[in-house]
């Protein structure tokens, strides 16, 4: 038995409930929150500020074809968090269409997405450690 929902502000609340509620959404969007602000705590721990350039991209082919300087690290987690914050907004409006499937399938790419993400960050920590 669906609750009655008269107006437009009920129902944007009544689907933020739902949402949320749904178990994959909710291990998902914290797994990939952990994964972010690891991610920043990383390079912040890691990465000071110096005057010289590092190493931004490394390919295995040409090696390092990339410089830059140190708050340009910073520049991955923000595009994950970004990554993150666009899909679970769309998410939101697949599951308030009832398309569940899309924002499940969404958010776990969200995630696979962050641990990509958490990849690059430890090798870009290796390679200028």
């Amino acid at each position: 038995m669906q609750p009655r929902i008269d107006s437009k502000s009920e129902l944007i609340k009544f689907f933020l409930q739902e949402y949320f509620r749904s178990g994959l959404i909710q291990w998902v969007l914290i797994g990939s929150l952990i994964l972010n602000v690891a991610n920043w705590c990383s390079i912040a721990f890691f990465i000071r500020p110096v005057d010289f350039p590092i190493i931004l991209h490394y390919n295995v082919y040409f090696g390092v074809d990339v410089i830059g300087s140190w708050w340009q690290m910073y520049f991955v987690p923000f595009i994950g968090l970004l990554i993150l914050l666009v899909n679970a907004v769309l998410g939101f409006l697949f599951y308030q269409r009832k398309e569940r499937i899309a924002a499940h399938l969404l958010m776990l790419a969200t995630f696979i997405v962050q641990i990509g993400i958490s990849i690059a960050v430890a090798s870009l920590l290796l390679m200028n450690y």
